[in-house]
C-alpha cells in the first residue's frame, strides 16, 4: 500500500475513533515520516467532501460531522442532547464574548444574579472551565469557554463568533414581502 493512502486510512480511523477533534499535531505523531498532517487532512476531506458525513474543521481539530444539507432531515430521527435553559445561554454567551470573566461580572453585564446551579450546569457539559483568579479582593474565579463549547456551537475558534453588529442586525428579523393584493 502506498505511504499516502496508508496516511489517509490513518486520519480517517483516528478522526472516527477520537472522542474530540483531532488536532494536527496530534495526527503528525503518528503519521509515517515526510507526510503533513495538514495535507492528509486537506485530502481526506476532499474525499469526503459530498458525503454524508464530511470532515470539518472544528474547535481547532477535524472531526466528523454530518454533512449540513442533511442535518435538518436527521433531527426528527436523532436524539437531540438536552437544550440549556435561557439563563445558562445568556451566561454561556457572556462567557464567550468577555473571558476570562468572573461571577459578578457575568451578573452585571446580565442585570441580575446568577445562581451556582447555572454555573454548574455549564460545567457539567464541559462548556466552560475555571481559568485562575481574577487578582482583586477575594479572588473570584475566572471562568473561559473550553474547546467543547467550540465543538457543540461548530465553531473552529472564537474569532468564529458573530460580531456584535451581526447580532444586533439579526434583531430586527427578516423582513416579510407585502402581502397587500394587487390593485
Amino acid at each position: 500500500m502506498a505511504p499516502l493512502e496508508h496516511a489517509l486510512r490513518l486520519a480517517e480511523a483516528l478522526v472516527f475513533a477520537s472522542d474530540r477533534p483531532v488536532a494536527p499535531e496530534r495526527l503528525q505523531a503518528v503519521l509515517p515520516e515526510g507526510l503533513r498532517a495538514e495535507a492528509v487532512l486537506t485530502l481526506l476531506a476532499a474525499r469526503y467532501a459530498g458525503r454524508g458525513v464530511e470532515l470539518t474543521e472544528v474547535a481547532g481539530g477535524y472531526a466528523f460531522r454530518t454533512a449540513a444539507d442533511l442535518a435538518p432531515v436527521l433531527t426528527r430521527v436523532v436524539e437531540t442532547p438536552r437544550r440549556l435553559p435561557r439563563v445558562a445561554m445568556e451566561a454561556l454567551a457572556i462567557i464567550a464574548y468577555h473571558q476570562p470573566v468572573t461571577r459578578p461580572e457575568i451578573e452585571e453585564i446580565r442585570g441580575t444574579s446568577l445562581s451556582q446551579a447555572t454555573l454548574e450546569l455549564l460545567l457539567e457539559q464541559a462548556l466552560i472551565a475555571p481559568r485562575g483568579r481574577k487578582e482583586v479582593p477575594g479572588r473570584p474565579t475566572l471562568w473561559a469557554t473550553t474547546p467543547r463549547f467550540l465543538e457543540q456551537f461548530g465553531l473552529r475558534g472564537l474569532t468564529d463568533l458573530p460580531r456584535r453588529e451581526e447580532l444586533l442586525a439579526g434583531e430586527a428579523g427578516p423582513t416579510l414581502p407585502d402581502m397587500a393584493p394587487p390593485a
